[in-house]
């Protein structure tokens, strides 16, 4: 069936490049004045807005680094971290650029659609397709309004010359185009397909719900996160590691996704993020400041809890910490992981024998310099294939809906039992047990607002962590500025010192555990400032990175054109 999705997509991909070569502008449209004129040529048009590089996740992916902190890539840096963000960076320009291809497309088929009908197409295929129209013109002004605050409205084809003069549309206005759109969408579009992945009701509703939560418009949020759960048929992937392995298809909890093929180069290559001793690099790693947000299996944080233990920091942890990065001593894929600097062999669990541990910095440089490496989506199939894996993309899931109603309704002073039982859902699965055997896991019983505001953010932290979902936590929490401000910290090197200050001293993994603040962020100052711990890189934070700047070339084109402030 995913074959068959691709070949699909893939198919309409290529014939629409064809049809909107002439994008030179984001604002411009090709030349498309034959087309559109058949049930065939709808689908496909609509099919090319499935497109991956239409859909950025809010990370650089499961293979490189992300820009807020939950890897990193030894001591590199992306522009956002070192504060030097500008018009010129890629990631700045692709996401304009793609997303005023998607709205150019999206519109076109909005407006030619009844050449279609004219010719004798089916009315309620056209529909439906016209609809899915409307939910990736949604996506799109809400990607771009989420990063670059008020942008051009663009509803109509328009020419080059009339795009280059376009000014900026107040947010309002954007916003409420955005709420119509997904409206539009949802009533029209089914709940599923048979054999298809393409949006459903379900993704424009939950797609709503988070572009809500991300202006702040809770009483929007609360009620269409809620209609997602009402509609009755998304649940929880039975386990929570599984869920982001590569066999993984299609599951449950998906309401949006972007099916991956190998054979169709829609690809990543997790050769980085593998340890060593699988033949991968050892990088990006979960950063220490990550490890430590996940709290002990009392519900309480490192700093706090008596369950926790500094020298064996995966010990009684939630389990989703053990889940998302690979537990010191692991059978990890057939071969022990360990990053202990006297630990120069480890078994091979296939052969039986005892090896070279290249995961320990003591017998390879660049082995992982914090000592943790990746679990999350990451399985034995990853080796195959030249490391090359095709695992669904999730853009949205179930879980993520849960906690936004959640956060919605907190914010909204409206605390319930449904509050208590959506967040107790999530945390259940990750112990393996129904919401309700509540003597089997921490669960949520506070109605205080304070208290359960900062009880959400943990968990999202915790739940979604690595999947491009952070970035905008953060952005919308007004807490970039606190994490910016933190340092990358590692191990110290070389593993001789390690031992010396860290092993000889019984202070090996951590001599403590890391003070958590009121925001579930660590700070491992002490632990530095002991001489326990040395420092990969040092962040920096400018205040206008809470909106990105206009790309460059748009401000040199478009004399209407505003730059954000601090540009």
């Amino acid at each position: 069936m995913k074959r068959n999705i691709i070949i699909s997509l893939f198919s309409g991909v290529v014939l629409l490049s064809a049809c909107h070569d002439l994008d030179l502008n984001p604002l411009a449209n090709g030349s498309t004045e034959n087309w559109y004129s058949s049930e065939k040529e709808i689908e496909m048009a609509v099919n090319d807005l499935y497109r991956d590089s239409f859909w950025p996740l809010d990370d650089e992916g499961v293979a490189s680094t992300d820009w807020v902190g939950e890897c990193v890539y030894r001591e590199n840096m992306t522009p956002f971290m070192s504060a030097t963000l500008n018009g010129q960076d890629a990631r700045v320009k692709n996401l304009w650029s793609n997303q005023y291809k998607v709205i150019a497309r999206a519109n076109s088929v909005i407006l030619k659609y009844q050449r279609a009908l004219d010719n004798g197409a089916s009315e309620s295929i056209i529909n439906r397709l016209v609809a899915e129209a409307h939910f990736h013109r949604a996506c799109a002004y809400s990607k771009l309004a989420s990063k670059f605050g008020a942008v051009p409205l663009v509803e109509d084809e328009i020419d080059i010359d009339k795009g280059l003069g376009m000014g900026r549309t107040e947010l309002t206005q954007v916003k409420q185009f955005v709420y119509d759109e997904f409206d539009k969408a949802s009533e029209v579009l089914p709940t599923s397909y048979s054999g298809e992945i393409r949006a459903t009701k379900g993704a424009a509703l939950a797609f709503k719900a988070r572009f809500a939560l991300y202006m702040g418009d809770w009483e929007i949020a609360a009620t269409a996160a809620k209609a997602v759960i009402d509609l009755g048929i998304y649940e929880l992937h039975e386990n929570y590691g599984d869920l982001f392995l590569p066999l993984t298809a299609n599951s449950k909890e998906s309401i949006f996704l972007i099916p991956r093929s190998i054979e169709f180069g829609v690809k990543i290559n997790i050769r980085g993020p593998l340890p060593r001793n699988h033949g991968g690099w050892g990088t990006p790693t979960p950063t220490w400041d990550l490890f430590a947000s996940y709290v002990c299996t009392d519900g309480l944080p490192i700093d706090v809890s008596p369950l926790f233990d500094p020298h064996d920091p995966f010990k009684n942890r939630d389990p989703r910490c053990s889940m998302s990065i690979v537990p010191f001593g692991e059978n990890f894929m057939g071969i022990e992981y360990n990053p202990h600097p006297e630990a120069l062999q480890v078994m091979d669990y296939k052969s039986g024998k005892m090896i070279t541990n290249n995961d320990t910095r003591a017998n390879a440089q660049y082995a992982s310099y914090n000592g943790l490496v990746r679990k999350k989506g990451i399985d034995e199939n990853c080796l195959d294939n030249s490391y090359d894996i095709a695992p669904d993309k999730i853009m949205i899931r179930y879980a993520d809906v849960l906690l936004m109603y959640a956060e919605a309704k907190i914010e909204l002073n409206q605390i319930d039992q449904s509050v208590l039982d959506a967040m107790n859902e999530v945390r259940a699965r990750a112990y393996g047990v129904d919401k309700s055997a509540v003597d089997q896991y921490p669960a949520f019983t506070s109605t205080d607002q304070s208290v359960l505001r900062k009880q959400l953010r943990v968990e999202r932290r915790m739940e979604l962590a690595m999947e491009g979902v952070s970035y905008m936590d953060l952005i919308r929490w007004k807490l970039m500025g606190k994490v910016m401000s933190k340092k990358f910290y590692m191990m110290l090197y070389p593993s001789s010192l390690l031992i010396e200050k860290v092993v000889n001293t019984g202070d090996w993994f951590w001599p403590f555990a890391p003070e958590i603040d009121e925001d579930g962020l660590a700070d491992f100052s002490k632990i530095e400032a002991a001489g326990k711990a040395a420092v990969i890189a040092e962040r920096k934070w400018d205040e206008r990175q809470y909106l990105w700047p206009i790309p460059a070339t748009e401000m040199l084109i478009n004399k209407n054109m505003k730059q954000n402030p601090g540009y």
